[in-house]
């Protein structure tokens, strides 16, 4: 007779839904917005990219070997956490902090607590959040002159290639929003940033095709930009536009997507991920109108990481007879 194995619910799976092909999905949806980049900024966008996948997915293969572990490198996990990172950076960024940041990521973060499915806060955002406190601006939205012009998008792109980020202008008002990218700038990615935020349809297209897969859920990522949306829409004097260009800047939809709907960081109910997407929405909306950072995104979702237990405890459906 062999050995009964019990494991945690749940025990009814979707069919095709291994780690292997999830992540297979999340590389693929991530693909636009990495073409997009390397468009924008240049082959200098592709070397990070490659360094930080390469170097996650090294990494990963070395710290298992050395921990007796069973290799993990064919479930696509560390090339998600290395090509999530690169799409962080800043093309400014040497490729040698691409290294440290992304075995930061695979070895502190994820191995460290036990490998995937143990890590407690997103393993790309710490790093990124690590190689902003270690190198400075290197993991910010750094502005970088963008390669092409389109020119039936105005002038925006020299003006903002030589001035402020659009996080910069925006957070300096309304007022401010004038001498940022218009909606349709931020759209196409005519502006600077770091190499995986900039082109929203890009971000857009991966969502699509992450919800088409079932991979997530429509109104996770959803309700964050919603909470984004709302805030600045009130804050900014019921003008639509404006909060549209909050949304469409800096890296809060390239987080929404791919980083606030992570399996394992974030709360397993529907409920839980919908408060844990409210939650970030407003410490994003905090630390961009009043903190000394322009850009929030990485810092809420991992404070939120830290309270994902506790919010799906709260949010869990109570066992029929069980105690409330």
């Amino acid at each position: 007779m062999g050995k009964l194995h019990i494991s945690s619910t749940p025990h009814i799976h979707q069919k095709g839904s291994s780690t292997r092909n999830i992540m297979l999905d999340v590389v693929i949806a991530m693909l636009p917005a990495t073409a997009a980049g390397i468009i924008i900024f240049g082959l200098k966008a592709l070397w990070v990219v490659l360094t930080c996948v390469a170097s996650a997915v090294a990494a990963e293969a070395l710290f298992n070997l050395c921990a007796g572990k069973k290799q993990t490198v064919g479930d696509f996990s560390a090339v998600v956490t290395g090509l999530l990172l690169g799409l962080n950076l800043s093309t400014n960024v040497e490729l040698w902090q691409c290294v440290i940041g992304s075995v930061f990521a695979i070895v502190v973060v994820k191995g460290f607590f036990g490998g995937i499915g143990k890590n407690i806060v997103n393993p790309a955002i710490a790093a990124r959040v690590f190689m902003l406190l270690t190198f400075g601006s290197v993991a910010a939205a750094v502005q970088i002159a963008p390669l092409f012009d389109l020119g039936f998008l105005g002038n925006a792109v020299p003006e903002i290639a030589a001035g402020a980020t659009p996080l910069a202008s925006l957070n300096a008002g309304v007022e401010g929003a004038q001498n940022a990218p218009s909606v349709l700038q931020l759209l196409v990615g005519a502006h600077g940033g770091t190499i995986g935020e900039t082109c929203g349809i890009a971000l857009l297209i991966g969502f699509a095709y992450l919800v088409a897969r079932k991979v997530i859920k429509w109104y996770v990522p959803t309700s964050y930009v919603a909470t984004v949306f709302v805030c600045y829409f009130v804050f900014g004097g019921f003008n639509a536009t404006y909060a549209l260009q909050h949304v469409l800047a800096g890296g809060l939809l390239l987080g929404a997507i791919f980083m606030a709907t992570d399996y394992v960081t974030t709360p397993n109910t529907g409920k839980g991920r919908v408060v844990f997407c409210v939650g970030a929405g407003l410490l994003t909306f905090a630390i961009r109108q009043f903190g000394t950072f322009p850009e929030g995104v990485s810092i809420a979702i991992l404070t939120m990481n830290l309270l994902t237990p506790f919010i799906s405890d709260w949010t869990r459906k109570k066992t029929l007879g069980g105690i409330k």
